[in-house]
């Protein structure tokens, strides 16, 4: 969901290195960045790029955590505000879904990519951390929107036979799925589109019938 890969200024270091692989590996992947590539973006040497990570998996693994940290801190910041404005969990919800597109709105470009959806497409080049890092971010996505839906549910019974736990997941879903459509269709306000649709399908879910 991240949609910051702006380079900081200031003598090349760590947090230069990470956001000159974060900008290459969501352009083109694991496999077409090099090292020698993002030494040179940041103006470091070899031996530099070693002193802060001992290989490309190390750097795979901090980038994928600093890439996670950062999603958690907008959710966090999200759904808090969601919950200031209501007190309701389903009007809650729907002003944090209203909020996400919002953000992916105000990306001049579009979204980036996703770097857990980078990860999986070429697991076979990390080790099993890595691996393990990915799928944990992947399920702590599905337990956090899970507890959203729980709270919802406990308030408003859904009007049709559905699974929570796939209901949250489809939110992960639709986001990557609107981040591959608006880039392969070179339409930035299709993921805000899909990010709505969604939204639009838990208040029929959820909503009670009129009497």
């Amino acid at each position: 969901m991240d949609g910051t890969t702006t380079l900081r200024k200031g003598p090349p270091t760590r947090q230069q290195l990470l956001d000159a692989a974060e900008e290459a590996v969501l352009a083109k992947g694991f496999s077409g960045t090099s090292i020698d590539e993002l030494i040179a973006t940041v103006g470091i040497s070899k031996s530099g790029f070693f002193y802060h990570f001992r290989d490309k998996t190390e750097l795979a693994k901090s980038l994928l955590k600093r890439y996670v940290e950062e999603d958690d801190r907008i959710f966090d910041g999200v759904f808090a505000r969601a919950d200031e404005l209501s007190e309701d969990p389903l009007h809650s919800f729907l002003i944090a879904l209203k909020m996400l597109t919002e953000i992916f709105a105000d990306l001049p470009n579009g979204h980036p990519g996703c770097m857990v959806a980078s990860i999986c497409y070429h697991e076979q080049l990390f080790d099993r951390e890595v691996r393990d890092i990915n799928t944990g971010a992947v399920l702590q996505w599905r337990r956090r929107f899970r507890e959203r839906l729980d709270r919802i549910a406990a308030r408003y019974p859904p009007r049709i036979p559905v699974d929570l736990d796939d209901l949250a997941d489809m939110l992960s879903v639709v986001a990557d799925g609107g981040i591959i459509l608006s880039k392969v269709t070179k339409d930035p306000a299709a993921l805000p589109r899909q990010i709505l649709l969604y939204r639009d399908f838990l208040r029929l879910v959820f909503t009670p019938a009129a009497p």
